[in-house]
Parts: structure tokens; sequence; C-alpha cells
């Protein structure tokens, strides 16, 4: 048993390893998340690169905390402006995530990236047949290992009205 566990961990590492190699064309060369595969390979985790805004994300479940507006002062996860960003986030390290809101119902599942340089965060959110519904991409203010935060516009051509989304890690179990 012993041996079939160490072959299997030596070519998990070699798939992990070709596939760090190979290139995706339809990604930018700075994300630092990786995409799904659908090859057998699937059920192996790709590591996000140790150390990377990435692999900060994919480190820990996320829980909405609190939100802010532009001028700092604190909104109610209820209020309008902020509530469709509230719940539990799971971003795992082989570049999918799954929400769900605090009652644990399903929100959304996809696909996620975070570039190198850690400034933004990318959803894809999918439908259960693999079809995206819509993308998202937001400025990330905060990325460490007690907060991320990241902001949302009501309205993409006015930056002057924004909301802070702040998560904070959280051992709340992934719903099944």
């Amino acid at each position: 048993m012993t041996k079939k566990i160490a072959t299997l961990a030596v070519a998990l590492a070699a798939v992990g390893a070709l596939g760090a190699c190979s290139s995706n064309d339809n990604s930018s060369s700075d994300t630092t998340s990786a995409q799904p595969t659908t090859s057998a390979a699937a059920s192996a985790t790709v590591a996000v690169p140790p150390g990377s805004p990435a692999a900060l994300l994919a480190a820990t479940a996320w829980e909405t905390t609190s939100a802010t507006d532009a001028h700092g002062a604190q909104v109610p996860l209820t209020d309008d402006n902020v509530k469709n960003y509230v719940g539990f986030a799971y971003f795992k390290p082989d570049g999918t995530f799954t929400m769900y809101n605090l009652d644990d119902t399903p929100k959304m599942h996809g696909d996620w990236s975070v570039p190198a340089d850690g400034k933004t965060r990318t959803i894809v959110a999918k439908d259960d047949a693999g079809q995206e519904k819509f993308r998202r991409v937001t400025d990330i203010i905060t990325l460490n290992d007690k907060e991320f935060t990241y902001r949302v516009y009501p309205d993409a051509n006015d930056k002057t009205v924004y909301f802070d989304i702040i998560h904070t890690p959280t051992t709340h179990p992934e719903p099944k």
C-alpha cells in the first residue's frame, strides 16, 4: 500500500511539474492560480505559488464580516449595496471556488484568479453545466492572513462611490 501511495505521489508531482511548464494562451502570464483541468489528473490539486497573493487567498476559508463606504463608515451587511457580496468563500488551489450565503445555501461556483501583483481578483461564475454566467474583476484593497478586502463600485463610471467588502478567516466548514 505504501508503495502505491509513493508511486501515486510521484505521478502527481510529475503531472504538476508538466502543468507548471505549459502555457495557456487564454490567460495572462501573471495569473497565479491554476486553471482547472479536464484530464485524468483533474482530481489532483495544483498548488498556487507559495507566498503569492493567490496562495494567501487559497490558504483559508473567508467570511464576510463587515463593509465600509467610501468615507470609511460601517455599512450593514443587509444594505442593498453590499448584501450580494456577503457569505462564505472557499478559494481552492486548483483555481476553482465555491461561495455560500451565511445560511449555508449555495451562492455561486466557478473559477478564480489573482495576478502576481495581487491588485485584483477575478471570479468567473458558472452554471451547473460549466457555462459562464458572469465575470467579476474587483480591486483588492487588503490581502493578508488576517483580512481579505475588495472594492465594489455600484456605478463603474463613478469611482468616488464604492464599498469595501471585508472578509476574515473562518473555520466554518464548507457546506456539502
